[in-house]
């Protein structure tokens, strides 16, 4: 049995991580962390980690960043692995989970989608045939209740994309305050708000004549809640490092 915190626990990924945890026999979640307190749930909500008492195997993050801080506190402190699902992180953050790794085991991803996860390598392949001769442009859309721009999973992408080519690429995200032509040394990321859109992303490479795009949809945040429940399973007793969808993946394959 993986005993969970849920941290973040009243937004609405919380409640869906929470129905999919009830849904699985061999995890069950302690308590839950989030800011506006106690909620309708049948196990304790604390507004701070410090108020925690019960012990758990590893820590579920669906919250914001203004959070970190506060649970990389108590995971270190308690040895608690993270499972960190939270995106719009400054790189002072991003950094300070990559220092916290080398004590703990964190699991560290923008998107706990295999299909989203797939697109990753599909585009890194595409990259390694493509990435010298075509433009590559990532296009992310998303409901209009999300608030950080462009999303984890583009710049997840852009990233992987970025380990293919030999020169390390500029992300441009707005093109309307300068004219100029496009450099060949650069990604555009471009975020679109609207509707209740729960996740679509387009690579786009584009060269002369033709166009390839790669495009992933996401029907639905359960998705995204199991494969954070996934990976709290797949961490528990992990060593000190930092995990990926990509580490789980391949151990479940062994």
């Amino acid at each position: 049995m993986t005993d969970i915190i849920l941290c973040g626990c009243n937004g609405k990924m919380g409640h869906v991580v929470a129905d999919s945890v009830a849904a699985n026999d061999d995890c069950r979640i302690v308590c839950g962390v989030d800011a506006f307190g106690e909620s309708g749930y049948d196990f304790p909500v604390y507004k701070s980690f410090s108020d925690i008492t019960e012990k758990a195997d590893v820590i579920i993050d669906f919250s914001n960043p203004a959070t970190l801080d506060g649970l990389l506190g108590y995971a270190l402190g308690s040895s608690t692995p993270a499972v960190i699902c939270t995106t719009g992180f400054s790189p002072e953050q991003t950094e300070s989970i990559r220092e916290a790794s080398k004590k703990i085991a964190v699991f560290f991803s923008g998107n706990m989608s295999l299909g989203v996860n797939l697109l990753i390598e599909l585009a890194k392949q595409a990259t390694r045939v493509l990435g010298n001769d075509f433009d590559i442009e990532i296009v992310e859309k998303h409901h209009n209740l999300k608030v950080d721009a462009p999303s984890g999973t583009a710049l997840m992408i852009a990233d992987g994309i970025s380990e293919e080519l030999e020169k390390e690429p500029q992300y441009v995200y707005d093109r309307h305050s300068y004219r100029k032509k496009r450099s060949k040394n650069e990604i555009g990321i471009h975020a679109i708000r609207g509707g209740t859109i729960v996740g679509e992303h387009d690579v786009i490479f584009a060269g002369h004549d033709e166009v390839v795009t790669i495009s992933h949809q996401s029907q639905s945040k359960e998705l995204f809640a199991t494969g954070a429940v996934n990976a709290a399973v797949f961490l528990k007793d992990k060593p000190a490092g930092m995990y990926n969808m990509s580490m789980m993946l391949a151990d479940k394959m062994k």
